[in-house]
């Protein structure tokens, strides 16, 4: 699981957008996704619902944004 993929997931999570958080980090929308999909393949769980209009986070999405946030250090 590489970092850059990590901040990925927080920006989609923060924007609730994939659309939006891929202009947000300068890539393309279906770089983003498949980057996404890639992560949650990985980590076996799905950690987006996404929507026509919006993308919110799953209860294992959820515990993986309190993971992330925590284990950052100051």
């Amino acid at each position: 699981m590489e970092v850059r993929v990590l901040s990925y997931f927080l920006t989609v999570a923060k924007e609730e957008n994939i659309s939006r958080a891929a202009d947000i980090l300068h890539i393309t929308q279906p770089t983003l996704s498949r980057q996404l999909s890639e992560l949650e393949e990985e980590l076996g769980v799905k950690l987006l619902t996404r929507g026509k209009r919006k993308t919110t986070l799953t209860e294992a999405g959820m515990l993986r944004i309190i993971a992330v946030e925590g284990s950052k250090t100051y």
